[in-house]
């Protein structure tokens, strides 16, 4: 692996596990919270933040040399709003039933905090290439924090996972699961468990590069 593709790898990887927006800086949550009582609006959610971020990422660092400074704010707010346009129509139009769901939080995309932080710490700093890896590791730890939260949400509070029925009439749903006190609960049990992995793997390399040193 090149040094090229080793940093574009580690641009990617990072936004997975290492600064995921969700589990590590905790940004995003009112999208987090509000529609992941189900799987298919987390991914829908999760899908339209990813073509946002990916595209205007990418037109950020394509064009930072013509944004004045002055104004770049606006101009990262403007750009990253027509995208948002464009996954809103698109989600209208293929599955207008979770379009509905998903009600005003598709809009409020624009106002999410961890797309225009990366245009500002990132994209309008570095290439169109090292941009579009860090936009694609964010967004894709942004869906995998969205479906976990919705999956654990939709099993528990209704028994399925996209609709489809897991544990037969017998099961018996836990409604709080599905209501906002459960998105709250869930999110604060997978941070729980992500810190404690995130612990457990900084306890490994330790020993790790302890057992080296005594090993030299």
């Amino acid at each position: 692996m090149t040094e090229s593709e080793n940093r574009d790898y580690n641009e990617f990887i990072k936004g997975i596990w290492r600064d995921n927006p969700v589990f590590v800086q905790v940004l995003g949550m009112c999208p987090m919270l509000a529609v992941t009582n189900s799987a298919i609006n987390a991914i829908a959610m999760g899908g339209a933040t990813l073509f946002v971020l990916v595209g205007s990422s990418f037109l950020v660092a394509a064009f930072k040399k013509w944004i004045p400074k002055q104004v770049r704010i606006s101009c990262f707010i403007i750009i990253i709003a027509t995208f948002v346009t464009i996954a809103d129509y698109t989600l209208l139009a293929l599955v207008p039933v979770v379009h509905k769901e998903l009600g005003a939080f598709i809009p409020l995309i624009v106002a999410n905090c961890m797309i225009l932080g990366r245009q500002e710490a990132f994209a309008s700093k570095n290439t169109v290439r090292l941009a579009v890896m860090d936009a694609l590791g964010m967004s894709t730890g942004f869906v995998i924090a969205l479906f976990t939260l919705g999956a654990v949400r939709e099993i528990l509070g209704a028994g399925s996972l996209f609709g489809i029925d897991l544990f037969g009439a017998a099961w018996e749903p836990w409604v709080i699961m599905i209501l906002p006190p459960g998105g709250f609960l869930t999110l604060g049990l997978i941070l729980l468990v992500f810190n404690w992995m995130t612990q457990r793997k900084q306890m490994f390399m330790e020993k790790v590069a302890e057992a080296q040193r005594s090993d030299s």
